[in-house]
């Protein structure tokens, strides 16, 4: 995964600001509930694109501030209730009441196809929820709404479970639909199972046993299914251990579904007629503002341009990553440690909050170098984790950061990471990094 999802330096809330003021001003807020099934889509992709700290942008206002719980299964599932007609006469108050909620409705059906997102009857998609589970009691949340997500409550008597299932085109977080059933590197995000499975006819299955807080394993358990069919649409059923996916007391041992029971739900055929609602994903649109799209260098070219950097000698082990993003697990013989890396461009409105403060130098040629040595922050114990982060003038950024362990939830491995921080700061100031290719995300 990218960098730590915690503070990055000297706090994530410093350059969370930053993101706020880069992305805030694209943000319209009159409609609460559109705001949030953005939310809901956008926060689908947590578990496997945790890029908070050290990328920017709209994705982490997407993880931070919408509230993207990866499913967010305790948010609100779509619009408000729905009005229902009484019989008789109606007073002039009420007619243009009624009016006026017909144009609220009509804008908000054309503001939802104008971002590709339907709305859906929530008790459609709870009856197709209901149906295929097993017997127990139900507390859908907003069941008099629209979207495409139903989130509710479940018991079976043996406690209460935070239950949710979104329907979504794939692409339409920005994320591929391969992505979404491709199992992640215990390396980034710890589990306990995951299987992926080539269904007939096409489709593509994951099945994912987890946890909230992966770095609190005695905590919340995540299971999820995600199911990628042949045309592209994504089926995201969640489930927990808890009547919420945050702050609520642990009500069972396991989330109440079997791995084979959310297979079974995810490839309900009572889904079809309701994928078919949801409009085609919407052409992407100029920006007016004047700034720049992000790129960044493609993920292969990051991954071997990272190892093209590192120390004769070492053993490589897991690795992976994702545009701008590269993450390899080394050994040198004295124990494993992970090395990764971020490449970003239009950074330079974040100079002043993340490099206002610390070992902070300044090149000949402008570019800012900061060098930190912290504690490790996902729960691993004795872990330390050395980076150096570096900005040009022109807002290139690239941070190399080490680990004193091959994971960063796991115990250290060694005493300090594998790369000295000189190693660091030459990795990130080489002049291979200009060199790559960029396209935008």
């Amino acid at each position: 995964m990218p960098q730590n999802e915690g503070p990055q330096h000297e706090g994530f809330e410093e350059e969370l600001g930053a993101v706020l003021r880069r992305t805030g001003d694209g943000f319209a807020t009159d409609d609460r509930r559109e705001l949030v099934a953005g939310g809901l889509r956008r926060g689908r992709s947590r578990l496997l694109r945790r890029r908070l700290a050290v990328t920017g942008g709209a994705l982490a206002l997407a993880a931070v501030g919408i509230g993207g719980a990866y499913g967010s299964s305790l948010l609100p599932a779509g619009g408000g209730p729905e009005k229902v007609s009484v019989a008789g006469p109606k007073a002039p108050e009420q007619t243009r009441g009624t009016s006026a909620e017909a144009e609220a409705e009509a804008a908000a059906e054309a503001r939802a196809n104008k971002r590709g997102e339907a709305r859906i009857p929530v008790k459609k998609l709870a009856a197709v929820l209901k149906a295929n589970t097993p017997a127990g009691t139900w507390e859908i949340d907003n069941p008099d709404g629209k979207g495409q997500s139903v989130l509710g409550v479940y018991d079976d008597g043996k406690g209460k479970a935070a239950v949710s299932v979104g329907l979504y085109r794939a692409g339409a977080g920005g994320e591929s639909g391969e992505d979404q059933v491709t199992c992640p590197s215990k390396t980034a995000v710890p589990y306990d199972a995951c299987t992926m499975e080539q269904l007939a006819g096409g489709a593509r299955l994951m099945v994912l046993q987890g946890y909230e807080y992966p770095d609190k394993r005695e905590e919340t358990k995540q299971w999820r299914a995600v199911l990628l069919t042949k045309d592209g649409f994504l089926i995201d059923a969640m489930e927990y251990n808890a009547a919420a996916e945050k702050g609520a007391e642990i009500s069972r041992e396991n989330p109440p579904f079997t791995p084979a029971q959310l297979k079974a739900l995810v490839t309900a055929d009572g889904w079809r007629p309701l994928l078919k609602q949801i409009p085609s994903l919407p052409r992407p649109e100029k920006s007016d503002s004047g700034r720049q799209s992000p790129a960044a260098p493609g993920a292969e070219a990051t991954q071997a341009t990272l190892r093209s950097l590192l120390p004769k000698g070492l053993t490589f082990g897991d690795r992976g990553g994702q545009p701008g993003y590269a993450f390899v697990v080394v050994d040198d013989g004295k124990g494993k440690s992970l090395v990764q890396i971020n490449v970003q461009t239009n950074m330079g409105d974040i100079a002043g909050d993340v490099f206002g403060s610390g070992d902070v130098t300044t090149l000949p040629d402008g570019r800012l170098v900061k060098l930190t040595q912290q504690p490790g922050e996902k729960g691993g114990s004795g872990v330390v984790w050395w980076s150096a982060d570096t900005l040009a003038t022109d807002g290139f950024r690239v941070v190399v950061s080490a680990f004193n362990t091959g994971a960063q939830h796991e115990d250290a491995t060694r005493a300090e990471p594998v790369l000295t921080m000189e190693q660091l700061k030459a990795i990130a100031l080489s002049p291979k990094w200009r060199k790559l290719p960029l396209t935008s995300n």
